[in-house]
């Protein structure tokens, strides 16, 4: 809860009333209050006033502590959103008493802004000056209006694979460092749930996801091991939600990371994406979900090992969102806002556990000449097969790029496209794919397949691993498959017009064993077929 015991230097009321004043602006002034700050919108500008307020997890109660962590915000979000963070700037007195907006304060880095901040010790308060942007550009908007495209998911997720890439590592000293992090968030989870009371979210129901949450912990810790010695531990956003990423100039942009707590911002890089992961699949954008973690494992060349870890990541992403909303829920009167709170924190529990909760693994293959729709109905499907998440999506044309050292959509010459070359791009389908399997995940694999060897190694493949294997061979007219060919923008595959013809002048051989599915009819068909013979639930 805040804290009710501020000392009277910490009386914010004058700066509010400054920064909220229209007349000081010369323009309508919006104010936006959230836990930790008070947002003030007016014109092309946002000031962000952190609020005097003290909670387990954070303390803002002081004036310095305010000033140290508005110069920490500017310094970790402009490695994501320079354009957005503009500067620090003092609320000071003028020699009439009124309060004035101080010179902005832009540094470099934190120590170069120390040295400015001395000169105004009798600052009034500080707030950071933000470029702003326009509320329906908001991802949160986006996805509650239905206009996240997935253009728009494949962009951020390559966002966030480059900031990680980037982003400082953080030192696990072996044996345990790794899993105990994640130990502690779980332990701090469960303690989190019991301060808000029974009353909010049933104990015996966070007694069994924290008994589910340390067994899947056993069961992963050596990767986690692993991957710590690998510097995959780094200083992340920490709060990567869709309510803190924005469209800035057309392009996704992360802002608004966590701040205060480098200790709680710092994770496996997989812990960090996972908020994200989860968020896009409780409000029911799985196939958004699934397209989000696919593209961000094709871009950091990450397969089986995300598979062990991220159940019990989106698992722990889940925990957190219900013990926030069951506190939020403390702090409600209002009969029905504050059930409403309540309602959401049980939904977040139940769906911690739905995390956790094992599936039988699947190997599914989809086949056919460029144009057939592979692709466009594997994205589909990728979020209905297997767990947590959905289905490792394996598509030989991203897998030639990556091999290339190129991004998926960057075209390559006609000397990629040899016989050698596209069985190296099977072999590493195949590998990747058991990586996968043998992690627990189930997965989706996308490709030409029109060598019987290349469809006879997946299904060997799958029984090797004691999993369901079905193959769906797509097919359709020339016209309609050059149609679609001349349509692609954007596409990872370099297929053109000649490239089908040279398919369609062969033969795939015997197709026994695999489901033929014709594709020229209107997709939500396609999709209701497919989902017919795989056995999956239409939704």
């Amino acid at each position: 809860m805040p804290n009710a015991n501020s000392a009277p230097h910490d009386d914010q009321r004058d700066a509010l009333a400054f920064l909220g004043d229209d007349a000081i602006w010369g323009e309508p002034v919006e104010r936006i209050d959230t836990h930790g700050a008070s947002v003030f919108l007016t014109g092309e500008r946002a000031f962000k006033l952190k609020r005097a307020v003290r909670y387990p997890y954070l303390d803002f109660s002081t004036r310095e502590r305010r000033r140290a962590m508005c110069l920490r915000e500017l310094v970790l979000n402009r490695r994501t959103a320079p354009e957005l963070y503009r500067a620090v700037r003092p609320l000071l007195r003028g020699g009439d008493g009124a309060v004035q907006l101080g010179p902005p304060i832009s540094p470099a880095c934190g120590g170069e802004a120390e040295h400015h901040v001395l000169d105004w010790p009798d600052a009034l308060d500080w707030v950071i000056e933000m470029r702003r942007f326009a509320a329906h550009d908001l991802f949160d908007t986006l996805a509650h209006e239905g206009r996240l495209t997935p253009a728009m998911l494949r962009d951020l997720a390559d966002a966030i694979a480059r900031f990680h890439a980037r982003a400082d590592t953080v030192a696990c000293t072996p044996p345990h460092a790794a899993a105990d992090r994640v130990r502690a968030v779980i332990e701090g989870n469960r303690a989190s749930m019991a301060a808000t009371g029974p009353d909010i979210l049933p104990p015996q129901e966070c007694d069994a996801l924290l008994a589910l949450s340390l067994g899947a912990l056993e069961g992963c810790a050596p990767i986690l091991e692993a991957r710590g010695g690998r510097g995959l531990v780094r200083l992340g956003h920490g709060d990567l939600h869709l309510g803190n990423i924005c469209l800035w100039e057309g392009r996704p942009t992360l802002f608004d990371c966590l701040e205060f707590d480098d200790e709680l911002a710092s994770g496996d890089v997989l812990y960090d994406l996972a908020f994200l992961v989860m968020d896009l699949w409780h409000r029911g954008e799985r196939d958004g979900a699934a397209l989000v973690f696919n593209r961000y494992l094709d871009m950091t060349d990450t397969d089986g090992e995300a598979f062990a870890v991220m159940p019990l990541f989106l698992s722990m992403r889940a925990a957190v969102r219900a013990h926030v909303n069951a506190s939020a829920a403390l702090r409600i009167e209002a009969p029905d806002a504050r059930q409403a709170r309540v309602t959401e924190a049980r939904r977040y529990l139940a769906r911690a556990r739905d995390f956790l909760r094992p599936d039988s693994a699947r190997v599914v293959a989809v086949g056919g000449v460029s144009g057939s729709g592979k692709s466009t109905l594997s994205a589909q499907l990728a979020a209905h097969l297997g767990g947590a998440a959905g289905a490792r999506w394996l598509r030989t044309d991203v897998l030639r790029k990556r091999m290339a050292g190129q991004a998926p959509e960057t075209p390559l010459p006609p000397q990629a496209y040899t016989r050698a070359s596209s069985q190296a791009v099977y072999a590493r389908m195949l590998a990747a794919a058991d990586a996968v399997l043998r992690h627990g995940g189930s997965v989706l694999m996308d490709g030409v397949f029109a060598d019987p060897d290349e469809r006879r190694a997946v299904e060997d493949l799958a029984q090797a691993h004691r999993a369901r294997f079905d193959g769906l061979w797509l097919t359709a007219e020339r016209a309609v498959l050059a149609e679609r060919i001349a349509q692609r923008r954007g596409d990872a595959s370099d297929a053109n017009v000649a490239v089908l013809d040279q398919q369609l002048s062969g033969t795939p051989g015997d197709l026994t064993g695999w489901h033929g599915v014709e594709s020229a009819a209107e997709r939500g068909t396609l999709r209701e077929k497919a989902f017919a013979v795989l056995g999956l639930a239409p939704c």
